[in-house]
């Protein structure tokens, strides 16, 4: 997937912990090659630290609409989407596979990625990343069951 036109996303915002450091920075290298903006919510080094302060800046950001979309990576990428999904508006989801990743996007229009940085390699982040960013949001019948999210999101946050 090399070919970046029908991708719209200009700007990412991106959190990891100790865990999903070393991968973190290279998904910002894949995106800044890719000439997406990055906003780098830390952490800045492998020192032991706690994922909920990271996913609460990116799902913050996503869910105030100051930012379109957030990738998030820590251990396993599920204390992360747990942090993320706490958030209105914020649909994160964990995708350790390619498949996982275009129909978070094609049915579900996930706003945050999740990534596990002890369970993927840079060679699959690469190619789950650019599935998420390039799969747009199919619409249709899938308008009616994030409505219904809404609806529970709206119940449930007050």
């Amino acid at each position: 997937m090399e070919d970046f036109k029908l991708m719209a996303v200009k700007r990412i915002a991106l959190g990891a912990d100790h865990a999903g450091f070393k991968l973190k920075e290279f998904v910002k290298k894949l995106l800044e090659e890719k000439g997406i903006e990055v906003i780098d919510v830390g952490t800045y080094t492998e020192e032991r630290c706690h994922y909920p302060i990271y996913a609460q800046k990116v799902a913050q950001m996503v869910s105030k609409g100051e930012i379109e979309r957030g990738i998030l990576i820590c251990g396993s990428g599920i204390g992360m989407s747990i942090v993320a999904n706490k958030f209105k508006g914020v649909r994160a989801a964990l995708c350790h596979n390619i498949y996982s990743a275009k129909y978070s996007r094609l049915h579900n229009n996930s706003n945050i990625l999740c990534l596990g940085g002890r369970v993927t390699g840079e060679d699959l982040t690469k190619e789950i990343v650019e599935t998420w960013l390039e799969t747009p949001f199919e619409g249709g019948r899938h308008n009616e069951r994030l409505s219904l999210i809404d609806e529970i999101e709206k119940n449930n946050f007050k």
